[in-house]
């Protein structure tokens, strides 16, 4: 059943890059349209009794299971050829749908960027009716994205990167306490760098917007680390000229 441009706004979309860190490196949420062989971010158009980010909202909780969701606009897309209504046709014809030439789907859109940090162990990737499957992929290594779905990626990760310094990035992406090795690993997996162990421990500890917790025994002969949790308050009020990496 084709969407009614009744129900939906025309020419705007929304699509979300939606983070999770496994540990070792990170990663995104990739959908794959049935029958098509096209990859795609999630995304989708925004009602006309809606908010852009309840709609936004609405789509990371279907496609997560999760309903505490971080989200972050970053971007809108609006070059003039960005739309690719053969594209859009042929995903169509994949499902048993056969779309008019003047559907309004089929129209140029400009689409609302938003990045999503979340839990990677807390998620239950969910497809919709129109995909085969919605997986994870390592950012270094995503499967041909349609239309200009690299370039929101790529959008994503720039702004991800210039937001570590303003903002607790590990907040969202590692459970409520974390080692100060974990933590690193996260940072390190977003810039794609090593980072030295005993900088990024001081400059860290010395914003004042960790807890420092009980120790992770483990039974390991090496020294047990500290667990660490953001001081939630702090953690949002970082000033703009402090820097965290």
């Amino acid at each position: 059943m084709l969407p009614s441009e009744d129900k939906y706004l025309a020419n705007v979309s929304f699509d979300t890059v939606i983070f999770g860190f496994t540990g070792e490196e990170l990663k995104i949420l990739v959908l794959e349209y049935q029958n098509s062989g096209k990859f795609a971010l999630p995304g989708g158009y925004i009602r006309r009794d809606q908010d852009l980010l309840d709609a936004v909202k609405t789509g990371v909780m279907k496609r997560t299971g999760l309903t505490k969701i971080h989200l972050e606009q970053f971007h809108t897309f609006g070059r003039l050829h960005r739309s690719d209504p053969e594209t859009t046709k042929e995903i169509a014809r994949a499902l048993g749908i056969e779309m008019p030439n003047d559907h309004w789907v089929l129209e140029r859109f400009i689409t609302v960027g938003y990045y999503s940090l979340i839990d990677y162990n807390q998620v239950q990737p969910a497809p919709n009716r129109y995909s085969d499957s919605i997986n994870w992929y390592s950012i270094n290594k995503l499967p041909k994205l349609m239309m200009d779905h690299q370039e929101i990626v790529d959008k994503a990760l720039e702004a991800i990167r210039n937001d570590l310094g303003k903002k607790p990035i590990g907040l969202n992406l590692l459970p409520e306490k974390f080692t100060m090795k974990e933590l690193r690993k996260v940072y390190e997996a977003i810039l794609n760098e090593k980072l030295r162990r005993t900088t990024f421990q001081r400059k860290i500890l010395s914003m004042g917007i960790l807890k420092r917790h009980e120790k992770l025994y483990t039974g390991a002969a090496n020294k047990a680390p500290y667990l660490y949790s953001f001081d939630e308050e702090k953690a949002k009020n970082i000033e703009p000229t402090q820097k965290l990496i």
